[in-house]
């Protein structure tokens, strides 16, 4: 099967690409969302927010806030997590202030420290909950509201198509869904099966999300669930140009693999904003972080020690420079 001009719209936006960013905090800050739309990236969404707005003061709120904006041809999009409807609707409410063209509500995330608070997939156990969120949120904005979830709260307790059912009847314009249970949390392997299921009794558009890690998988996943959709995650942390390459592939063309030159570029210009967006003292961290996926992507686990023991961000830049380099010719140093 082939997939020709497949597009993914969300109620009033027509998205450049089907393959979508997954929100992750600690990981989509601006600087890696800017680095994956450029790589083709249909949408990327901020790092989860909590709803309690009067918190949003924080450097580290402020940090996740930062290019909510949109301006682009991609809509921006702001992920929000809690638990109570009205405190969710007041943050959906801020976020549209500030510019967000796209509110995302967070009832997929696994860790403790947020299920603990009732929030996040500790949500699928509550459905009428659920329904109130969707229905306080939806009434509050008027951008699109999508939703991102996990297939239930354990093996036992797999309620995605009821909770899509909702989802569907209280306004959402799209629904993401992860292939594992909140118990699984990230581990065995995802089933997508549930997320065919899903696509069957909703006519919201469905987007599959877990282990969609080559451009094989994703055409696979594609065709078994039926989705309109496909998130990535973890898998293009140090390849964004995985985006590009299930794009070509969606659209009937051969993916391409990048040239040294242009992945190394790609460090450069990635470890550069970085810096620019966190400063040259906090950004030295962050660099270090991104750096380690790219460097074990390209097969140069070696050059990983070395990277981490600099601690001056012009270093760092003319680190990358030199392997730049030192591989033009397409061999490793």
């Amino acid at each position: 099967m082939v997939f020709c001009a497949v597009l993914l719209t969300i109620a009033c936006y027509s998205l450049t690409s089907p393959v979508l960013l997954a929100p992750m905090a600690g990981v989509t800050d601006l600087p890696w969302r800017q680095q994956c739309i450029a790589w083709g990236a249909g949408l990327a969404s901020s790092e989860m927010l909590t709803a309690d707005s009067q918190l949003w003061g924080s450097d580290k709120s402020r940090l996740r806030l930062a290019g909510i904006a949109g301006t682009g041809p991609v809509p921006s999009s702001v992920q929000i997590v809690g638990s109570e409807p009205a405190q969710l609707a007041e943050a959906a409410r801020q976020a549209e202030a500030r510019g967000a063209q796209l509110i995302d509500i967070n009832m997929g995330c696994p860790a403790k420290k947020v299920c603990n608070k009732a929030a996040g997939s500790a949500l699928l156990r509550d459905e009428p909950l659920v329904a109130a969120i969707l229905q306080a949120v939806v009434a509050a904005v008027t951008v699109p509201v999508t939703l991102k979830i996990r297939t239930g709260w354990d093996a036992n307790h797999r309620n995605a198509v009821r909770v899509a059912t909702i989802a569907s009847q209280e306004g959402i314009s799209a629904l993401a869904i992860h292939g594992r249970t909140r118990a699984c949390r990230f581990q065995g392997e995802a089933e997508y099966d549930t997320i065919a299921r899903v696509k069957q009794a909703v006519a919201l558009p469905v987007i599959a999300n877990g282990d969609i890690d080559s451009v094989e998988k994703a055409l696979w996943v594609k065709r078994h669930t039926g989705a309109d959709g496909l998130m990535i995650g973890r898998a293009v942390q140090g390849r964004p140009w995985l985006f590009r390459q299930i794009n070509a592939a969606l659209a009937g063309e051969q993916p391409v693999e990048p040239g040294w030159q242009e992945k190394l570029d790609c460090l450069l210009q990635h470890c550069r904003a970085i810096h620019e967006f966190y400063g040259p003292q906090r950004g030295l961290g962050f660099a270090r972080k991104h750096m380690a996926f790219y460097l074990h992507h390209l097969q140069m686990p070696q050059q990983r020690q070395p990277f981490n023991r600099i601690n001056d961000a012009k270093a760092q830049l003319a680190f990358i420079q030199q392997l730049c380099d030192r591989n033009t010719e397409g061999k490793a140093a």
